[in-house]
């Protein structure tokens, strides 16, 4: 059964547009065109994703993201978060509050249906049962052994770059704050600064790219902070 996707954003025009795309593409779809119907639906209707509006009515998008983690009936369910050109706080927020992509108006629909595809997916590999082994692309991580290859060429990382390379190869494409990463990398180590994130990407670059002065795998995300390339090529 195909995923059903909820549709929260005042603009109906936007909604419609959004709507017939994703259900010329087979996903069913649900409209909310404020934060109260939008929260109502999340917790009854049981879409698999949300694209979410920050600039609802009623309840606005970022709280609503909030109150969503929260719940258990929805704290895994998927948020891809909509936001005007120019709010780059708020998607930094909306990240770490747990939202799993963004999008910037204006934006292209066949964009939007791609990114879709990808948190879907990337949900569906999260729920499948906990692995060994870890591929994507050229890289192959082999958690038991603790070793590491690019591209076929075994690369020697230490216990901290392993578990951060780790934790970008879980959920590729999925942006991360340095908080975020210092949160799961880290855990409650204490006195550790996000500085120490931008100095532990700069090793693991490293080891792994082929140029680390332009690197493919570990990308950074301007103004919010990094994440593992989905679909680099071998």
């Amino acid at each position: 059964m195909a995923a059903r996707i909820l549709i929260a954003d005042d603009e109906k025009d936007i909604v419609e547009l959004i709507a017939f795309n994703l259900e010329k593409e087979g996903f069913p779809v649900l409209k909310a065109y404020d934060g109260e119907t939008a929260l109502e639906i999340a917790r009854s209707g049981r879409p698999d994703l949300l694209l979410l509006d920050l600039m609802l009515p009623g309840i606005p998008g970022l709280d609503l993201c909030r109150i969503l983690r929260k719940d258990p009936r929805t704290a895994s369910l998927p948020i891809i978060m909509v936001t005007a050109k120019g709010e780059e706080m708020d998607r930094v927020l909306g990240l770490e509050m747990g939202a799993d992509d963004y999008v910037t108006k204006p934006f292209s629909v066949r964009e939007l249906t791609a990114r879709v595809r990808a948190v879907l997916r990337r949900k569906a590999e999260q729920e499948k049962p906990a692995e060994e082994i870890i591929e994507g692309g050229p890289l192959r991580i082999n958690l038991s052994t603790c070793e590491v290859s690019v591209g076929g060429r075994r690369v020697e990382l230490s216990a901290k770059e392993l578990r951060l390379l780790a934790f970008f190869a879980r959920r590729p494409g999925r942006v991360y704050t340095r908080e975020q990463i210092l949160d799961q990398v880290w855990g409650d180590e204490v006195y550790v600064e996000p500085r120490t994130v931008d100095v532990h990407i700069k090793r693991l670059r490293a080891r792994i790219e082929e140029n680390p002065e332009t690197p493919r795998l570990i990308q950074t995300v301007r103004g919010i902070g990094y994440r593992l390339a989905d679909g680099v090529p071998e």
